[in-house]
């Protein structure tokens, strides 16, 4: 938490952040709108971001956290295997 805390300050200063995870406790310290994935579609990648997925934003709203969301598989376009 303590990191993600600190990209934020950082970004908040006009600063860029680009953090590439697959930790779902990083993950859980992100705010919906600071989360993006990449997701292969028709031979073609494209960035995704969480606040736009419907399904994502919604379990969000109702206290989810994003880590266990990605471990459950509900980031659109992701294969986790």
């Amino acid at each position: 938490w303590d990191l993600a805390e600190e990209f934020r300050t950082y970004a908040m200063r006009g600063e860029q952040v680009f953090v590439s995870t697959h930790s779902p406790d990083f993950l859980n310290a992100a705010n919906l709108d600071e989360v993006f994935w990449l997701a292969k579609e028709q031979g073609f990648t494209k960035i995704i971001r969480a606040k736009d997925d419907k399904q994502v934003a919604a379990y969000m709203a109702e206290g989810d956290k994003m880590g266990y969301l990605w471990k459950e598989g509900l980031f659109r376009g992701v294969n986790l295997r």
